[in-house]
């Protein structure tokens, strides 16, 4: 087996929650008392768009909260989400050891919207550990599709077999698979650990 020298991660749902997951728009609907059924057909077709970074916070929330007059402000929204987000330690933990190493070029492949994005990465300190991300809003493409893996090694010029992905969703682990990057598919750090130390990745 080639050696590796390049770590692709997911953020959400590996080292972190999620950003704006269907948990946490449950959880919106109870707290802002939201008509569920409106709230997620407008949100189904808008957050594609608000995703690959094609349109705004705000726009995306004009479209599915904001036609209309609400008893909350948009800053009480937006403060909502941003609190949705959390770190797991232990994943963490075992990233920030990858880095310590120094062997490995340390990059994100993930869909996030792009004011959640930068939150994201100042609030939780997340360039401590990445050389670059492949957002989906920077690069205007999603995860599973192949344009975003195939952007990420044409641009870092890395060799798909010196590669590993982690992400927590199988289907996210099919396109990188079929273009020769070896994946794990996260689901707790222990496995993680384990998993990355079969491929030779010090952690």
């Amino acid at each position: 087996m080639p050696e590796i020298t390049t770590l692709f991660w997911d953020i959400g749902g590996v080292i972190m929650t999620n950003g704006w997951d269907h948990n946490s728009r449950h959880e919106a609907v109870a707290k802002f008392n939201l008509d569920e059924v409106d709230f997620r057909d407008r949100h189904d077709l808008s957050f594609p768009a608000f995703d690959a970074g094609n349109i705004t916070m705000n726009e995306y929330l004009d479209r599915t909260l904001f036609y209309r007059p609400r008893p909350f402000s948009r800053e009480d929204f937006i403060a909502f989400m941003r609190a949705q987000s959390k770190e797991y330690p232990g994943s963490r933990a075992i990233l920030d050891s990858a880095t310590k190493s120094g062997r490995y070029f340390i990059a994100a492949i993930n869909n996030e919207p792009l004011e959640l994005n930068n939150y994201r990465i100042q609030n939780f300190d997340l360039r401590r550990n990445f050389q670059v991300f492949f957002s989906s809003c920077y690069v205007h493409s999603r995860k599973p599709e192949e344009q975003i893996f195939r952007l990420a090694l044409a641009v870092t010029q890395r060799a798909p077999e010196k590669c590993v992905f982690i992400d927590d969703r199988p289907l996210n682990l099919e396109s990188p698979r079929k273009l020769g990057i070896n994946t794990i598919h996260y689901q707790n750090p222990e496995q993680l650990r384990k998993d990355l130390t079969k491929f030779g990745v010090e952690v």
